[in-house]
């Protein structure tokens, strides 16, 4: 969709009055990977220009490309908000901690963090319902696969990736009750070597479907070689592998950004955690392929439908762990709270969590 439809949806068009100021709001972004990754940074980056685009001169950003979690990324964090920057987003959650930091050393720069769960009078969360589209992954994978055995490459065991492989078993398993997960942990964010290894490593096991949590279109890359089929992480990544690609579930910060700098301008904002998702149209399916069998396509289609709608929310019990100890009670439904603390693989996952 669209930047400006997008913005309309949201009410950040019609009838908008924007601050004056003599001088421009700087915005600093932090992102753990290249902007070239053609995934997570890469979308926080659009998100960025986005943001450029619709403010114009009343905004001036910068962003820090291949930071690394941990002391560097505190480093970075303290160097942007002394060089005068205003709002800072840090959008990996390794930043969680770093930003905490930087929040209490300059109370009067608002800070933003992805993925996290930590917040204060000047700090604020903000993250997608990735698990959202990842049932859907499922759902696709669970009917498209011929070995029963479906992959998932994983990037570090955090709540969030955590969630969303429990999220493709749960897809995969309500239209196949045959199938068989297998994961790989690549232990990085981006690095197209691992990634390949990871994916042909998997691919070695029987697994003809490949879902990713790690940014680089590597994965779909190697399995169009073999001809086996693949999602595309974070951004559209159809064009790296047009046969195998099934289709991307695409991030879009930029009304999310749009709409924070807005309530910086004119003196509303406040720490929320916020969840973006289909309903907010912040997550899309981009790019569907055309060589679905209809009988997918329909199913894709009629699943996405019922969670926008929210006739349907993934993680609603009841559900077991896979060691047999009911996590969410029959007709209960994770709160936001309980998804950022998922630590526990449903029924039916064989693998045991890296600790």
């Amino acid at each position: 969709m669209k930047l400006k439809s997008l913005l309309v949806g949201l009410g950040l068009l019609a009838g908008t009055t924007m601050v004056q100021a003599e001088d421009p709001l700087k915005i600093g972004f932090v992102y753990v990977g290249p902007v070239g990754d053609l995934g997570w940074s890469y979308e926080h980056d659009m998100g960025r220009k986005g943001l450029e685009e619709y403010f114009g001169d009343k905004v001036k950003t910068t962003y820090v490309e291949n930071v690394p979690e941990g002391a560097d990324a505190e480093r970075v964090i303290t160097q942007l908000a002394k060089a005068g920057n205003d709002f800072i987003f840090t959008t990996s959650f390794g930043f969680m901690n770093p930003t905490v930091k930087a929040a209490k050393r300059f109370p009067n720069v608002t800070f933003e963090h992805a993925t996290g769960y930590k917040q204060s009078k000047n700090l604020g969360t903000y993250t997608l319902r990735t698990y959202e589209g990842r049932y859907i992954s499922g759902v696709t994978a669970g009917m498209m696969t011929e070995t029963d055995t479906i992959g998932y490459i994983g990037s570090f065991p955090i709540p969030e990736v955590i969630r969303d492989i429990n999220a493709v078993y749960m897809g995969a398993k309500s239209v196949n009750p045959d199938i068989k997960i297998k994961i790989v942990w690549a232990n990085t964010w981006y690095d197209p070597g691992k990634e390949t290894d990871a994916a042909n490593a998997l691919m070695d096991q029987g697994v003809d479907v490949l879902i990713q949590h790690t940014d680089s279109p590597a994965p779909l890359i190697a399995a169009e070689k073999r001809g086996l089929r693949g999602i595309g992480q974070a951004s559209d990544q159809s064009k790296f592998a047009p046969e195998a690609h099934i289709f991307s579930v695409r991030d879009d910060w930029a009304p999310y950004y749009i709409k924070q700098t807005k309530a910086v301008m004119n003196g509303t904002w406040e720490p929320k955690d916020f969840w973006g998702g289909f309903q907010d149209d912040m997550l899309t399916l981009a790019s569907i392929n055309p060589n679905l069998p209809t009988d997918v396509r329909a199913k894709i289609d009629a699943t996405q439908a019922m969670i926008k709608s929210g006739e349907f929310k993934p993680f609603t019990g009841p559900i077991k762990d896979n060691k047999g100890n009911l996590v969410v009670p029959e007709g209960h439904t994770l709160t936001d709270v309980e998804l950022a603390q998922v630590s526990w693989y449903v029924e039916g996952i064989t693998d045991e969590i890296p600790r």
